[in-house]
């Protein structure tokens, strides 16, 4: 089972998600603040997180940086998701790809799926 982390602070998203990749087999860590990512990663180890761009906190490309700049998680792949098109700015700070919201929730399945060589 693929552990996979979602950051977002909007609970119903979170929910949604989070029950349709498990029904997909995913095992999923939710973690509404951008500050929480690198202490609860260290703890639960995902191979994958998904992270939205808006955040009550910080912006999701601060997210990014930080975890490439973090020795154990920089290897993770990151997908940043935002209603606005700001692919250049988080592509350049490391993701590895970048979702357009609304988006279809099965549509992460086979890109997760894709990213961790599944």
């Amino acid at each position: 089972m693929s552990k996979v982390m979602i950051v977002d602070d909007d609970r119903t998203t979170t929910s949604l998600m989070q029950m349709l990749l498990e029904l997909d087999g995913f095992e999923v860590t939710v973690v509404a603040r951008g500050v929480d990512v690198i202490p609860m990663a260290e703890k639960v180890q995902p191979e994958l997180i998904l992270t939205d761009y808006h955040l009550n906190d910080i912006h999701g490309v601060e997210v990014v940086k930080q975890i490439r700049a973090h020795a154990t998680l920089k290897h993770l792949p990151i997908v940043v998701a935002s209603g606005m098109d700001v692919s250049t700015e988080v592509l350049a700070a490391g993701a590895n790809e970048f979702i357009v919201k609304p988006f279809e929730p099965d549509a992460l399945t086979p890109l997760f799926h894709r990213l961790l060589g599944k």
